[in-house]
């Protein structure tokens, strides 16, 4: 008997034009380097590795992602493709549980800055509790019994996610044109960094 699969979970794909993600940019030669795990199609529910400061990419590590005043409202030009994938309502479950888990302790983790090497190398680097975005998501599958590559986790890639055929894309384009969001706010962030406050942060140090 066919699993009924009613319940959805979506991938976004982003491409924040920052420093750091054009020197990724460069090695990987693909359009997104930046993988999050979404339950809703308003982006209202997001998690991640990234950044866990806004203006410090170092410091990172499990993350639940705010489209409206995270790290995105830094980086209002962020271009995005978001997919989504068909799941049973056991596997869903299983997905919520597992990120839940990694919500509870996020104290525990943090960002596998080393596998990002490992991927170049095509050589998995694990470190105890230690992820990148897509390393992060691709565990999430497996661990919910949906490994979707018959690889380690470690080596999988945000452009994995873009090539896989069990995603149906849904959006491309700038992030903050996508018409499921709130637009009133992010007018308010726009209109916060013309502000006095904003331009003086500007000229601080990181």
């Amino acid at each position: 008997m066919m699993e009924n699969k009613n319940k959805v979970i979506y991938i976004l794909l982003t491409d924040t034009g920052t420093l750091l993600n054009r020197v990724i940019k460069w090695f990987t030669n693909a359009p997104y380097n930046h993988v999050s795990l979404v339950f809703d199609e308003k982006l209202s529910e997001m998690y991640s590795f990234g950044r866990k400061q806004p203006r410090n990419p170092l410091i990172a590590g499990f993350v639940k992602e705010d489209i409206y005043y995270g790290t995105y409202r830094y980086f209002q030009n962020t271009r995005c493709l978001l997919l989504k994938i068909n799941v049973s309502e056991e596997e869903y479950k299983k997905i919520a549980n597992t990120v839940q888990f990694f919500e509870s302790n996020k104290e525990l983790f943090t960002y596998n800055f080393i596998g990002l090497f490992g991927v170049l190398l095509n050589y998995p680097i694990k470190k105890k509790n230690s992820f990148f975005c897509s390393q992060f998501v691709a565990e999430v599958f497996k661990r919910s019994g949906m490994p979707l590559w018959d690889l380690p986790s470690a080596l999988v890639t945000p452009h994995d996610f873009y090539e896989h055929h069990s995603f149906e894309i849904i959006y491309e384009g700038r992030l903050y044109n996508y018409p499921l969001l709130e637009q009133e706010l992010i007018l308010e962030n726009e209109l916060a960094e013309f502000s006095p406050v904003a331009a003086l942060k500007k000229l601080l140090p990181l």
